[in-house]
């Protein structure tokens, strides 16, 4: 891809997938029967976990990331679970920010054994990212052991020389194959197929793709302003369902 059409820095691709996780959070609250807004929303998280292998290999600060990660899943749980489970303690699904955290976690694991390049270090690496794995899915995070793995794929890929076509292959397997959910009945030439709504994950990697490696603005207040969108979106659709029906 030329490099001259690749337009879109880290603060776009956040705003973007912001409003495309709005889409799909209104769609389950406040604007239920518009199905075409959930289908764009499946677009959201891929972008956020990017962003997450990005982040890992620009900050200066590891742990202040991975701090501010688990502050703001745990900010954002009682919103969630408001939203999910009607009810402010909801333990059988967890806030995305968590799986987020532990794709960093297993990506940090994974460098660390990139860095010692021995047997060994391999050996604990890829454990560690396994249990990051089984921990989202054990705690039942949002996109559980699947969305963990979507952060260490794009932190993989990008040392592949056809890094687009790895990203693609892996995530036709996440969201298509490996991801089950919702399901839309498909009718061509007669016959009726089932398309997994997942699957729409996939048309991410087109703003992706368009990424150009910069940051874009560097600010402080648009940095946490991102991160306090998620519970601060999450409670204001709660009160809207919730006191104007």
């Amino acid at each position: 891809m030329r490099k001259s059409i690749r337009f879109l820095d880290s603060n776009m691709l956040r705003a973007l997938a912001c409003l495309l996780m709005l889409c799909d959070h209104m769609w389950a609250t406040i604007v239920p029967g518009n199905e075409w807004m959930t289908w764009v929303g499946r677009l959201a998280f891929p972008i956020f976990a990017f962003q997450i292998a990005e982040g890992f290999l620009h900050t200066s600060n590891f742990r202040k990331y991975a701090v501010r990660l688990l502050i703001f899943g745990l900010v954002s749980e009682v919103p969630f679970d408001l939203v999910y489970g009607s009810t402010m303690l909801y333990p059988f699904h967890q806030n995305v920010m968590f799986t987020l955290l532990l794709g960093l976690l297993a990506v940090k694991a994974l460098d660390n054994a990139k860095e010692k390049h021995t047997v060994k270090a391999w050996l604990v690496g890829v454990l560690l990212a396994a249990l990051c794995c089984l921990g989202a899915a054990v705690t039942f995070t949002d996109y559980g052991a699947l969305g963990v793995a979507t952060v260490i794929m794009f932190y993989l890929c990008r040392e592949f020389r056809f890094a687009w076509a790895a990203q693609l292959g892996f995530m036709i397997l996440f969201n298509f194959i490996l991801f089950t959910g919702e399901y839309i009945p498909l009718t061509v030439l007669g016959h009726t197929f089932e398309l997994q709504t997942q699957g729409f994950a996939v048309f991410a990697l087109i703003p992706i793709w368009l990424y150009n490696g910069r940051k874009g603005v560097s600010s402080k207040a648009l940095q946490y302003g991102f991160y306090a969108f998620y519970p601060v979106h999450l409670l204001v659709l709660y009160l809207l369902f919730t006191y104007a029906h």
